[in-house]
């Protein structure tokens, strides 16, 4: 579990970083600016949520038993990724306005992932 999640992690970051520069290189004369900062929005969050969860990597290599709340964060953690980040992407870059109504579903999945962490320390 911790090997798929940091690996997991770190393609995020990667992928974070690239959808950065994307956003100020590739897309800046083609958005609007408003698109441009819904666009960073999503991979600002990204790369928070894969620091995140290369954390929860390394804290499951530091149990002797892994948590149940530990797995719930990572696994959350990525879904809020992909619904949050994604819906943000996909909306700056079609311009769809009803994936705005998607992106709390992914910002949930994140809420989910730090109260699992938080009790997921607690127990330590």
């Amino acid at each position: 579990m911790a090997q798929l999640f940091m690996v997991t992690a770190s393609i995020l970051a990667g992928l974070s970083v690239a959808a950065g520069a994307f956003a100020s290189h590739a897309l800046k004369p083609q958005l609007s600016e408003r698109a441009i900062e819904i666009f960073e929005t999503g991979a600002r969050y990204q790369m928070y949520h894969a620091l995140a969860l290369l954390f929860v990597g390394l804290m499951v290599t530091q149990t002797e038993i892994p948590s149940i709340w530990l797995r719930v964060a990572g696994f959350a953690f990525i879904a809020g990724v992909f619904i949050f980040s994604g819906s943000l992407y996909t909306l700056s870059l079609s311009g769809i306005k009803w994936l705005g109504a998607i992106t709390p579903i992914g910002g949930a999945a994140f809420l989910l992932g730090w109260g699992c962490l938080a009790v997921a320390t607690w127990k330590m």
